[in-house]
């Protein structure tokens, strides 16, 4: 490691269970820093950890548009490891859906145009996730009417118009 940077204390394989315990409520307390901190100590440990793999994903996703503005990146390479085909789609969904939030916020120009193809993405993956679902498992329906919604309720999320070209006669 760096010479003035201490190196990283792994945790014990016994603490996984109240680290995540935890992570969850660091999330709750919008420390979502802290709450991806622990998860990288478990997935240390415990790579496979799925609760651990979750929680990285929310804990990032919740950076977006903060004052420690998450990466999305980062967030899909942790949604990546979800090898449940579901999980992947449905954690997939979550983190364009909440890029698409961060992006209203900013307001940037155009911003409704990029939201907006980032809730298209967020509900393809919706949809994906619906296809693989449990009969009993509606979160992927949830999360699809809460994108449908918002783009009912904001004007500005709408598709790019092509600009028509114009030549400059002069």
């Amino acid at each position: 490691m760096t010479p003035d940077i201490p190196d990283l204390k792994p945790i014990s394989r016994e603490g996984i269970a109240a680290a995540l315990q935890k992570a969850h409520r660091y999330r709750l307390l919008n420390d979502s820093v802290a709450a991806e901190s622990i998860c990288l100590d478990v997935l240390a440990v415990d790579p496979g950890n799925v609760d651990a793999l979750v929680t990285h994903v929310l804990s990032i996703s919740d950076q977006f548009g903060g004052s420690h503005s998450g990466d999305l990146a980062r967030a899909e390479s942790a949604a990546a490891a979800l090898k449940d085909p579901y999980a992947n789609a449905y954690y997939h969904g979550i983190i364009c859906e909440r890029w698409a939030k961060s992006i209203v916020t900013r307001h940037l120009p155009r911003s409704g145009e990029m939201a907006f193809a980032w809730i298209e993405k967020a509900l393809r993956w919706y949809e994906k996730a619906d296809a693989l679902r449990s009969p009993s498992n509606d979160e992927a329906i949830l999360r699809w009417n809460s994108c449908v919604r918002i783009l009912q309720r904001d004007p500005n999320l709408r598709e790019r118009e092509e600009e028509a070209y114009v030549p400059d006669l002069e």
